[in-house]
């Protein structure tokens, strides 16, 4: 298999960070990362522009890792809540998903990228959890998220039904208790004559 060496222009997972120059195979170089521009080609005629692009590249990522401590160090005492419908057992009636979580933020004045948020799967059930947010290659911050069952419009939903279902089995075990009592008297009228 051939390979290539390609300069990486932004961090990606188990390759490398922003300003490296990592070897991959040819046809991954080919169909995704230079598609994308993730990464340029680390050939013998550009060195040079490589070298100077690097050093660009790993000033810059040096700016954001500060800004991500930073921003780590307002965000450290930030704590989630979400309210969702849940049956019996917890298990919830769909789930908290990144981009749930990423809108809660939001709406706390942090603007984060749903990407950056690793959620291996989506939270399905009631209960604490841990969710590591990625705001640097080398900067993740842990964020506490609750998941509560819904209060009192969940539990007015399961009354409404409960009640309608008391009324209809009282009408109709008073239609069974009348059709019990005349064949009760029917048996008690047989005894009678035999």
């Amino acid at each position: 298999m051939a390979t290539i060496n390609v300069l990486l222009r932004d961090d990606i997972d188990n390759l490398g960070g922003r300003g490296e120059i990592v070897k991959v195979k040819a046809g991954y170089a080919r169909n995704f990362l230079l598609p994308q521009k993730l990464a340029t080609l680390a050939s013998k005629g550009n060195i040079k522009q490589i070298e100077g692009e690097r050093s660009a590249l790993l000033r810059k990522s040096a700016n954001e890792k500060s800004t991500a401590d930073a921003q780590a160090e307002q965000m450290k005492d930030i704590s989630l809540a979400f309210e969702r419908r849940a049956g019996e057992g917890g298990t919830l009636f769909g789930s908290v998903t990144s981009m749930d979580i990423a809108d809660a933020l939001k709406a706390k004045g942090y603007e984060i990228d749903r990407r950056k948020i690793v959620l291996k799967d989506a939270i399905k059930e009631t209960g604490d959890f841990t969710v590591n947010v990625k705001l640097h290659r080398e900067v993740t911050l842990e964020i506490p998220v609750t998941v509560t069952a819904e209060g009192g419009a969940a539990e007015a939903r399961t009354e409404k039904p409960s009640k309608a279902k008391t009324e209809n089995t009282s009408e109709t075990d008073v239609e069974n208790s009348e059709k019990n009592s005349d064949s009760t008297e029917e048996t008690a009228a047989e005894e009678v004559k035999g």
